[in-house]
């Protein structure tokens, strides 16, 4: 599918704009799932003011989305209609404070927040080398593991409402929750600040590597996947109730259930968008009907259809097929 390409209109539109817009941009080539559709107009913002700009002048009708390195992102195969907006070197900068302080801009990887800190010999962020993508989606998601979270270490963070107002976010305003933040999801992170304690670097890089090591043997790093698949419900994990299902291995087209964890699905085969997310559907329905529980999507899906094509629950298999 291709857009029209209205970038002359946004220049002619924003004349001090200082990032890059293209138009009709392949998301497949920048998402770890490599598969969907295109997006209209891909802006990589030269920096926050760049970012606050853009937003106060864009059209109001023109959807604008926010995405980071695309570890936990589904693009559908129609592609995305709009602005998809990608943060690059303007919000890379990670600096060390004093006061066992990490300032880090939200295009940072969480693994080099975490070298940075273990360098700087400050503790508390190690769990970040167990956690795909960047800063800004665990701001989104209060990303965690190993018995840590994001709202454990952040002290405030910076975000860029849709009318191109700058905000400084306390950990309160955060609202975190499991695999959750309560800030307005069309707020775009641009900084985290975390306050750690002090910590010896070399216990520290070794508490990673444990983190590095527990992940290449449970989980399917090496693979085309989209991470965790599902949040975890209340007092259930989701892998163990998607192999109680059967759905260890099981396949949709060029997709299927990885057999080595089953809350990550791999495209190992060219599958396409629909597949993913059929495949995904499917084992909802399919622990629905054995569990009576309903998995909440953590990986985020975004965009539209091929023309004609269902999306969600629509498009899970019969239970028993």
């Amino acid at each position: 599918m291709t857009f029209p390409d209205i970038t002359s209109d946004l220049r002619q539109r924003m004349p001090e704009l200082r990032g890059r817009l293209a138009a009709n941009v392949s998301l497949a080539d920048i998402t770890w799932f490599r598969a969907g559709g295109p997006a209209q107009i891909l802006f990589t913002p030269a920096d926050e003011a760049d970012l606050a700009y853009f937003l106060k002048h864009k059209p109001e009708d023109l959807p604008a989305f926010a995405i980071g390195l695309g570890s936990n992102l589904l693009v559908r195969d129609g592609g995305v209609q709009g602005v998809v907006i990608r943060l690059g070197r303007g919000f890379a900068e990670i600096k060390v404070e004093p006061g066992h302080l990490l300032r880090a801009g939200t295009a940072v990887p969480d693994v080099k927040v975490a070298r940075a800190a273990a360098e700087a010999g400050i503790a508390g962020l190690a769990f970040y080398r167990g956690i795909p993508g960047s800063i800004g989606g665990a701001l989104r998601m209060n990303a965690g593991a190993h018995g840590s979270e994001t709202k454990d270490v952040l002290k405030e963070a910076r975000a860029v409402d849709p009318e191109g107002n700058i905000h400084v976010l306390s950990l309160a305003d955060m609202g975190f929750t499991y695999r959750h933040s309560a800030v307005p999801v069309d707020w775009i992170f641009t900084e985290a600040l975390y306050e750690g304690t002090a910590g010896d670097p070399a216990e520290i890089l070794r508490a990673m590597d444990e983190v590095a090591d527990y992940r290449e043997q449970h989980q399917p790093i090496k693979e085309r996947t989209g991470g965790s698949t599902f949040k975890n419900p209340p007092g259930a994990s989701a892998w163990k109730l998607i192999d109680e299902a059967g759905c260890r291995g099981f396949r949709v087209g060029g997709a299927h259930v990885s057999e080595k964890h089953c809350n990550f699905l791999i495209n190992d085969q060219g599958g396409t968008g629909e597949d993913i997310e059929r495949l995904g559907e499917t084992v909802r329905a399919r622990v629905k009907a054995k569990a009576g529980i309903t998995l909440e999507w953590e990986i985020i899906r975004l965009g539209l259809p091929r023309e004609g094509r269902p999306v969600g629950e629509a498009l899970a298999e019969t239970v028993g097929s």
